[in-house]
């Protein structure tokens, strides 16, 4: 079903959302890197929420060949659909024709539905739309909001002050009444940890809610106990915004290591990132290193370069549990929801 008609069909937004990706829970497992190995992606999958690839995270950490992983990934799923991340910022041209190539090898095994973040996502929209597939775009305001919708996207995934990564600077309220008029389903991203918090945005008028922490703390995530730890003894206060992982604010856990070296860009490395052409080569620097840094810590537990990725939702959860019984939980909620409780 198209967007147009699940939108004039009037359904929940909740229905339409389930409608346009396959999913049967209105919960995403949102692309993590380094933490979205196969094993909890296909997990999340089987169990009826919607799960993200993230290719960075599946070639690059967990030693998957793109299309052998993906298969892999779709077996443990039970059939059960998947997604795909496509971050599309114009960088260099080979990262650039390497996600051309994962997004066709993964319209070719049946992939449907896609999130793109940051850049202009017309491209993969025509490329998804021609196969019969839906695009959701990352934005963090109206104004993202409205060039995604522009350029034919499907839904949009808020992505809100209290997301884990790259967080928004605006609450889950203020976004969707930033966007709620644009005729698009729209997905809060950021600060949900439980059901109530989940029951919550779904009354706002969210047709899903995407997690990332919650997850990290399942037993299929493949990181070190050391991660489960920081998430389980962390509270929303010691959540803070580093701009030393890749050059913009990213939300981790406030360990010893973050208050030692400190939250801000160097003055250099500061004049480079608001450079029309030196921003992205400054990215690019912040973010290769960063990433290994992080593919280090999730394997070997804590290290002197330790820096653990979370949301506000980390003050919320309590204990390691499976992905299913996250995916069992929240779809409780739902139901309590959509029964008006």
């Amino acid at each position: 079903m198209s967007n147009s008609e699940v939108m004039s069909n009037n359904a929940a937004p909740t229905d339409a959302f389930c409608a346009l990706t396959g999913a049967e829970v209105p919960l995403i497992c949102g692309a993590m890197y380094p933490c979205s190995n196969p094993e909890l992606v296909g997990a999340v999958a089987a169990a009826g929420a919607m799960a993200i690839v993230q290719p960075l995270s599946l070639i690059y950490v967990h030693g998957r060949d793109f299309r052998e992983g993906l298969r892999e990934i779709q077996r443990l799923s039970g059939g059960r659909p998947v997604g795909f991340n496509a971050i599309i910022e114009k960088s260099a041209k080979a990262y650039e024709n390497r996600m051309r190539r994962w997004i066709d090898e993964a319209l070719e095994e049946g992939v449907r539905f896609f999130v793109t973040a940051l850049g202009n996502p017309r491209w993969v929209c025509e490329k998804v739309h021609a196969a019969g597939g839906t695009v959701f775009h990352d934005v963090t305001a109206r104004k993202w909001a409205e060039k995604a919708r522009d350029a034919g996207v499907d839904g949009l995934i808020c992505v809100n002050d209290r997301a884990g990564g790259h967080a928004g600077t605006l609450s889950p309220e203020a976004l969707i009444d930033e966007c709620g008029d644009l005729g698009l389903p729209l997905v809060a991203a950021g600060g949900v940890g439980d059901p109530a918090g989940y029951a919550r945005l779904l009354r706002l008028g969210y047709g899903a809610v995407q997690m990332g922490t919650r997850f990290i703390a399942t037993e299929e995530c493949e990181v070190h106990p050391d991660y489960w730890k920081a998430i389980i003894d962390a509270g929303e206060e010691d959540i803070v915004l580093t701009e030393r992982l890749s050059g913009v604010p990213v939300a981790v856990i406030n360990t010893p290591l973050v208050q030692r070296v400190g939250t801000k860009a160097g003055p250099i490395a500061r004049r480079l990132l608001r450079g029309r052409r030196t921003k992205h080569w400054m990215r690019t620097f912040y973010a290769l290193r960063s990433l290994r840094e992080l593919k280090q810590t999730i394997k070997k537990g804590v290290t002197y370069k330790d820096v653990w990725q979370a949301g506000k939702s980390a003050g919320s959860i309590h204990e390691v549990v499976s992905a299913a019984e996250v995916v069992r939980t929240f779809a409780d909620a739902w139901s309590a929801v959509r029964a008006g409780k």
